[in-house]
Order: C-alpha cells, then sequence, then structure tokens
C-alpha cells in the first residue's frame, strides 16, 4: 500500500482528492519504531504529526506513584501528536510502540499549511478531536464508578472499537495488548484482568487464543458492560 492509500484510510484526509492526496504524501517521511521504542516524550516540544500505517502504539501517562497509565491503544489508520502543533505546548503524553510500529509523519510547518490550504482537514480534525473527547469524558466515568471486573469489561470495548475488526457481529482483536497493559487502562492488576479473562471465556462471552480476542455476539456484550 502506497502514501496515498494510507491517507485515504485516515479519517481526516479521507474527502480529499487523489491529487490533493498526492501533494500532501510527497512531504511526509515514513519512520519505524520497535517495540517498546519511544516514540514521543510527555511534554517535550512537539515538531511532528505522526500516522500509523502499521503496528500500534500506547498512549500513556505517569500517576503520582510513578505508575504507567494506558490512555489508549492506537492502531493502523489512527494519528495522534496535532495537539502539540496546533497550541505550542508540550506533549500531552508519552507514546510508546507496542510492537513494531511504521508511522508518516509530516513536519510542524507542512502540518499547519495543510491546515490553510485544505478547510476539510480542519472541519474533519475537529469532529475527531471531539469525539476523543467525549470518549474521554465517558471513559473517565465509567472507570470511576465500576467494580474490577466491570471496568475490565469496558476496557475490552474500547480495545474493540479501536483495534477490532467485526464479523457476523463478533469482534477480533489481533495482537491483543498484554495483560498488563490491559490492567493499566483499566486501573486494576495483571492478576484481576487474568482471573477476569478467565471469567469471561467459562461464560462463553469471549475466546481468547495466544494474542487473538474474539468477543462473541459485540452489541450484547457492550449492552452488558454499559
Amino acid at each position: 500500500m502506497d502514501k496515498v492509500d494510507h491517507l485515504r484510510n485516515v479519517p481526516i484526509f479521507s474527502d480529499l482528492s487523489d491529487s490533493d492526496l498526492t501533494k500532501i504524501s510527497s512531504k511526509m517521511v515514513p519512520r519505524e519504531y520497535d517495540k517498546g521504542q519511544m516514540i514521543l516524550l510527555e511534554e517535550s516540544h512537539g515538531e511532528s504529526f505522526f500516522i500509523i500505517t502499521s503496528g500500534a502504539v500506547k498512549v500513556t501517562r505517569l500517576s503520582d506513584d510513578g505508575r504507567e497509565v494506558i490512555l489508549a491503544i492506537l492502531g493502523e489508520s489512527d494519528f495522534f501528536g496535532e495537539m502539540s502543533l496546533l497550541d505550542g505546548a508540550g506533549r500531552s503524553a508519552n507514546i510508546v510502540a507496542n510492537e513494531t510500529a511504521v508511522m508518516l509523519t509530516l513536519s510542524r510547518r507542512d502540518f499547519l499549511e495543510c491546515l490553510e490550504s485544505y478547510p476539510k482537514i480542519a472541519i474533519a480534525l475537529l469532529e475527531e478531536l471531539a469525539i476523543r473527547l467525549r470518549k474521554s469524558d465517558q471513559q473517565i466515568e465509567s472507570l470511576s464508578l465500576s467494580d474490577s471486573e466491570q471496568r475490565i469489561g469496558i476496557t475490552l470495548i474500547r480495545l474493540a472499537e479501536e483495534l477490532g475488526t467485526i464479523k457476523q457481529g463478533n469482534v477480533f482483536i489481533k495482537n491483543l495488548p498484554y495483560q498488563q497493559d490491559i490492567a493499566n487502562m483499566a486501573g486494576t492488576s495483571r492478576e484481576t484482568v487474568s482471573r477476569t479473562l478467565k471469567l469471561l471465556e467459562d461464560k462463553s462471552l469471549i475466546m481468547k487464543e495466544n494474542r487473538v480476542l474474539t468477543i462473541f455476539n459485540f452489541d450484547s456484550f457492550r449492552t452488558a458492560f454499559s
């Protein structure tokens, strides 16, 4: 898949013509990161916008007691790094490669020029930021009011929506994050995640084979944990 094809799959670029996508893609530089490599450091100065073309990254911050808190897992066609480019402040979180990840990057100058030259991108970016803000508010409310099993269920729903593919009502999540990462997302322990996944399997709600997770009847699963 070439650069234009990748851009076409990114929501903020999807309404542009092929000629416009070609112009933008010509300014993009590919980069590859190894598993565990730090891509962005919280509070560092932002100079690049990133689009994931393969692999996955985790968005993290450190709690007051030094514990890693995972805010999100981003996969193919997701983007990050835009906030620091827009307001000139430091990065709002750490970004770490969760597996080998390949990116297309755009410099701050070229990113801002795109927003000025293509209003459709700016409008789509605002819509995407609004969606992320709503999801963040819902996540905070859900996690603060739920017990551990409920929080893990909510986290699996997030992962399904962000990384999964749906087929005949079931969702398949390839390269499921490790149990410690799921625990860091849900604000619980790895042991609780392991126990809850086993309980959900015993109830035939999910099936886990190595790092592939299947959620059966996703609509019902989502209703049960909402």
